[in-house]
C-alpha cells in the first residue's frame, strides 16, 4: 500500500507544553504579519495530556509571554502557591530546612500539567493549529538531500509476529519545510536525530532521573491548598540523589512523588520501592490516613542542564522543550523554560518560511542564548553535578554556589553517562524493602492499574533488545537484572523453568507506562524504546 502523504509548512511532534507552545506562536505570528503559515502538532498519546506527568508547580513566567490574558481565557492555574517546605528526612525525624533562593514558589501556581496541556490544546485549535492525537510519530522522513523533510506516522494493525492483520493500515507521511521535535524527555525520534546530526559532540551526557506520582484524595482536615513540601534524605541512601514533592491542589487532592537520579550506584535500589516507603514515613503517613489513591504514574526527565543541552538544530528541524532538556534543577521547574523555547524555535521558523528558507534554524539558538532560559540554566548548572559529593556535600555546595557564589563560580562540573555509574551486584548489598500494606504502600501492578494503561497485546513489542542474550548473559550474571527494579511498571521479569533453571527475560510490554527508565539506565545499552501501535500506553486523568 502507498502511504497517504500530507504537507505542511510545520509539523511539531508531542503535543505537551512546549509542542503546543510552538503551534501556538507560530499561528499568532501569522495572524500578526498576514502570512499564512500551516502547522500540525502529532501526539502520541489517546488524547491531548494522557501521557502527561508532572509534579506540577508552574512559574508562568512563560505562559505570560504566550498568552498574556491567560487568566481572562480561563487557563486552569486555580491554585496559587502558598507555604513552602523543605524537610532533610531521618528514618524516625523530620528538619525543617530553608526555601529561600530558587525553591521559593511565590508567584507561582500548582497545576495539572495535563490539564494545562488541555487548556492549550484549545488555544491552539482556535488559531487554526491542526492537532492529531493517537498518531505517534514513529520515523523521521528525511529528503534526498539528508535534511529532515518530515516524520512517518506508525502504522496499525501489524501483528506481534510482524505480519499485517486485516485491519492493516500505513502510517502517514506528514510532509513538512520544518520539523520541530518536542516528544518529551529521552524522545525515541531525537535520540536517533542526535546520533545522526552528532547533535551532542563537544557536550556532556545528559543526566537524568525518574519520577513517580501518585494523585490522592485526602481528608479535607488536613488538606492545605497551595501547601508545597519537598524533601531529601531517608529513604535513600547519602550517595544517591533524590527527593520528595507533596503538593496541595484545589478539591481536598493532593500530589505526592519522588525522584530518584538515575546515576545511582545500587543495582538492587528500586525507586518505586523507595518512593512507597517514603510515605511511611511518621512525618508523612499521616497526610494520607482514610485518604484514597486515585491515579499513578512515571516519567523520567532530564537533570543535565546547562552543559548538557545539546545542539539544537539540523537542516529541516530542531529539538525544543524537554526533547533538548531545558529542566533547571534547584527550581524543580522545566516547563517555562521548555515554553519559552518553543516560542524562540517558533520565531525562528517563521522568520525562515519568510525567507524560504528551509536549512538549519540557526537563529534559533542565537535567540535562545541571548534569552532569560540559558541565564537561568547557567547560572543553576553546578547544582546537581554537586551532588556527587554526596547528600550532605551536596546540600552544602548547593547553599555556596546559591547564597555565596549566585552561579557565578569561575568552574563547571560535568556530568556522565547515567548507565556507567552502576556497580556490579557483587559489590553492593542487596536492599530489604517492606511488603505494601495496602492503605499507604502498594504493589506495582495495581499502581499500573491507576495508571489507565492500555496496549493493544497482538502488536510488536515496542521494547526492542539489541541482543536477545544479554539480559541473562550480562545484566543477570553482572548486575543481578537490574530492569527488574528500575522498571516503575513490573514490565521486566526474569522467569525460570519449574526447576529454577534456564532464565530467561520477559517482557510484559502491555504494562509500560512510557517513562524511558530502561532505554536510559541500562548498563548494557541493549533496551531501545520505540513508539508503540497508535493511542497505548497510559492515560492519565489530572496528572
Amino acid at each position: 500500500m502507498e502511504r497517504e502523504s500530507m504537507a505542511y509548512d510545520v509539523v511539531v511532534v508531542g503535543a505537551g507544553p512546549a509542542g503546543l507552545s510552538a503551534a501556538i506562536r507560530l499561528k499568532q505570528l501569522s495572524r500578526e504579519h498576514g502570512r499564512e503559515v500551516s502547522v500540525c502538532v502529532l501526539e502520541k498519546g489517546s488524547e491531548v495530556g494522557a501521557h502527561i506527568l508532572s509534579g506540577a508547580v508552574l512559574e508562568p513566567r512563560g505562559l505570560d509571554e504566550l498568552i498574556p490574558d491567560w487568566k481572562e481565557r480561563g487557563a486552569p492555574l486555580n491554585t496559587p502557591a502558598g507555604e513552602d517546605r523543605f524537610l532533610f528526612l531521618t528514618e524516625k525525624r523530620a528538619f525543617r530546612l530553608p526555601t529561600a533562593g530558587p525553591m521559593s514558589n511565590r508567584g507561582n501556581y500548582i497545576v495539572s500539567l495535563g490539564n494545562l496541556c488541555r487548556w492549550l490544546a484549545g488555544q491552539a485549535e482556535e488559531l487554526g493549529v491542526d492537532i492529531f492525537p493517537g498518531f505517534p510519530a514513529a520515523a523521521v522522513r528525511y529528503a534526498e538531500d539528508g535534511r529532515v523533510g518530515g516524520v512517518v506516522t506508525g502504522d496499525m494493525g501489524v501483528a506481534r509476529d510482524g505480519a499485517r492483520k486485516d485491519a492493516y493500515q500505513p502510517g502517514m507521511e506528514l510532509m513538512a519545510r520544518h520539523t520541530l521535535f518536542a516528544e518529551g524527555c529521552h524522545g525515541s525520534l531525537a535520540k536517533g536525530l542526535v546520533k545522526r546530526f552528532g547533535l551532542r559532540d563537544g557536550v556532556d551526557a545528559q543526566t537524568y532521573a525518574i519520577g513517580l506520582k501518585e494523585l490522592w484524595e485526602v481528608d479535607p482536615a488536613r488538606h492545605r491548598p497551595g501547601l508545597i513540601v519537598h524533601s531529601v534524605g531517608w529513604p535513600l541512601d547519602r550517595r544517591t540523589y533524590g527527593g520528595s514533592f507533596i503538593y496541595h491542589l484545589e478539591n481536598n487532592q493532593v500530589s505526592v512523588g519522588f525522584v530518584v537520579g538515575l546515576d545511582y550506584e545500587n543495582p538492587y535500589l528500586s525507586p518505586f520501592e523507595e518512593f512507597q516507603r517514603f510515605k511511611t514515613h511518621p512525618r508523612i503517613r499521616p497526610l494520607f490516613a482514610g485518604a484514597r489513591r486515585v491515579a499513578y504514574g512515571a516519567r523520567a526527565l532530564n537533570e543535565g542542564g546547562y552543559q548538557s543541552i545539546p545542539r539544537l538544530t539540523f537542516p529541516g528541524g530542531a529539538l525544543i522543550g524537554c526533547a533538548a532538556g531545558f529542566l533547571n534543577v534547584p527550581k524543580i521547574k522545566g516547563t517555562h523554560t521548555a515554553m519559552k523555547s518553543a516560542m524562540l524555535a517558533a520565531e525562528a521558523a517563521f522568520e525562515a518560511l519568510g525567507k524560504n528558507e528551509g536549512g538549519a534554524l540557526d537563529g534559533y539558538e542565537e535567540k535562545l542564548k541571548r534569552s532569560w532560559v540559558y541565564d537561568e540554566l547557567w547560572r543553576a548548572r553546578n547544582i546537581r553535578p554537586g551532588f556527587r559529593f554526596g547528600l550532605l556535600g551536596g546540600l552544602v555546595h548547593a547553599a555556596l554556589d546559591t547564597y555565596v557564589l549566585r552561579g557565578r563560580a569561575p568552574w563547571t562540573l560535568r556530568h556522565g553517562p547515567d548507565h556507567e555509574r552502576l556497580k556490579r551486584s557483587s559489590e553492593c548489598r542487596p536492599i530489604a524493602y517492606p511488603k505494601p500494606d495496602g492503605e499507604i504502600s502498594f504493589d506495582r501492578l495495581s499502581s499500573v492499574y491507576l495508571s489507565g494503561v492500555n496496549h493493544e497485546e497482538d502488536q510488536p513489542v515496542h521494547l526492542r533488545l539489541a541482543d536477545p542474550a544479554t539480559p541473562v548473559e550480562v545484566n543477570l550474571a553482572h548486575y543481578d537484572a537490574p530492569e527488574q527494579r528500575y522498571c516503575p511498571a513490573g514490565v521486566y521479569e526474569i522467569v525460570r523453568d519449574d526447576k529454577g533453571a534456564n532464565p530467561r527475560l520477559q517482557i510484559n510490554a502491555a504494562n509500560c507506562v512510557h517513562c524511558k527508565t530502561c532505554d536510559i539506565k541500562d548498563p548494557s545499552q541493549n533496551i531501545d524504546w520505540v513508539t508503540p501501535e497508535g493511542g497505548g500506553g497510559p492515560n492519565y486523568p489530572n496528572m
